[in-house]
C-alpha cells in the first residue's frame, strides 16, 4: 500500500440540521467552509489549528479529525508512519452549525485521499456509512458529504441519504450567540414521548419544507413550525427562542440551527435588514445553500 506524495487538502461545508420539523432528517449545507491539510510524515503526529476553535481543541491523538482519519485509514487496512494536520476553521464550534460533522467527514475524506487507490478501498457509500456511524446520525455529515438539501435517516442496519433540490431564489441568514451550548445538553432536554398530535403537525410540516425549499419558498414561514424541540430546548438557550419568536412574528422562516443556539432565518429575496435584528455580541453571517459537499483541492 502506498501514501500520495506531499499534501493534500479538502473544504467542508457548514451545515444546518433540523430546519424546524425535520428532527433529526434534514440538513442543508451552507457556504461556510473549513479547509484542511494533512500529509504523511517519517514519524509522529502533529496537529496545527487556527481560527474557531483553536484555544480549546486537543492537539494530539484525540483530535476529532485525527480520530476521524485513524478510522477511515483503518477501514483500508493501512496506517501511516506518522502525519500532519492543519485545520483552518470558519465553522464556528457548539454552536449548531455541524462543526463536529465537518471534522468527521473532513477527516475521512483526507484519509481517503492519502491512500493511493484509496477511492477503491472505501466507497462513497462506505465513507458515508463510516462517517455516520462516528457522529452516530446522519443529518449533518449527509450534507457536508453530498452539499445541498439532504434527508437521511437509518434503516434497520443501513444509513441512507437522499438529496433533494433547493430553489435558488432561497439564502439563509444565520445569528451566532458568543455562547455555545453542548449538543448532549440540549439533547437532554427533550422529553421521552411526545403527543400523537405533535408527531403528526411535526410529519406534515416536515413534509411542506421538502417541497417550499424545492420551489415553492412562500410555504417556508409555515413549513418551518416545530412542535417536538425547540421549545423544549429553550432552557439552555432563551435568547435564541426569544429571536426566533421576533423573527417569526415579523413573517421570518426562522428556526434554531441543530442543537442550537445558532439561529438561521430563511430569505428569498435581499435578507440585509434581518443582520439590523442581530443581537449585541452576536454575529451575523449571510450565506447560501451550499451545493457541493466536501471536496478535495
Amino acid at each position: 500500500m502506498t501514501f500520495v506524495e506531499g499534501p493534500v487538502r479538502v473544504s467542508v461545508p457548514a451545515t444546518s440540521a433540523n430546519l424546524g420539523p425535520g428532527f433529526d432528517a434534514l440538513g442543508l449545507a451552507l457556504s461556510l467552509r473549513d479547509e484542511l491539510v494533512a500529509e504523511v510524515l517519517p514519524e509522529g503526529l502533529v496537529v496545527e489549528v487556527a481560527g474557531a476553535g483553536a484555544d480549546e481543541v486537543p492537539r494530539d491523538e484525540s483530535h476529532l479529525v485525527v480520530r476521524s482519519m485513524h478510522a477511515a485509514l483503518d477501514a483500508m487496512g493501512v496506517r501511516p508512519p506518522g502525519l500532519r494536520l492543519e485545520c483552518h476553521n470558519l465553522i464556528p464550534h457548539g454552536r449548531g452549525l455541524g462543526s463536529s460533522s465537518a471534522a468527521i467527514v473532513a477527516g475521512v475524506t483526507l484519509a481517503r485521499a492519502l491512500v493511493g487507490g484509496g477511492q477503491l478501498l472505501l466507497s462513497d457509500e462506505a465513507l458515508f456509512d463510516l462517517a455516520a456511524d462516528l457522529e452516530g446520525h446522519p443529518d449533518n455529515v449527509a450534507p457536508a458529504l453530498h452539499g445541498g438539501f439532504v434527508i437521511s435517516g437509518r434503516e434497520d442496519d443501513r444509513w441512507y441519504a437522499v438529496r433533494c433540490g433547493v430553489d435558488p431564489r432561497v439564502t439563509a441568514v444565520v445569528f451566532v450567540p458568543p455562547t455555545p451550548v453542548r449538543t448532549s445538553v440540549a439533547r437532554g432536554l427533550l422529553p421521552e414521548s411526545v403527543p400523537h398530535a405533535d408527531a403528526a403537525a411535526n410529519a406534515g410540516r416536515a413534509a411542506l419544507l421538502v417541497a417550499a425549499l424545492g420551489g415553492q419558498p412562500e410555504h417556508l414561514l409555515t413549513a418551518t413550525r416545530d412542535w417536538l424541540h425547540q421549545d423544549q430546548r429553550g432552557p439552555a438557550m432563551p435568547e435564541s427562542l426569544e429571536l426566533v419568536r421576533a423573527l417569526r412574528g415579523d413573517g421570518v422562516p426562522a428556526v434554531i440551527s441543530g442543537a442550537g443556539p445558532t439561529v438561521l432565518a430563511f430569505g428569498t429575496a435581499d435578507t440585509s435588514r434581518l443582520a439590523d435584528l442581530c443581537p449585541e455580541g452576536w454575529t451575523c453571517h449571510a450565506l447560501a445553500v451550499e451545493s457541493s459537499g466536501v471536496r478535495v483541492l
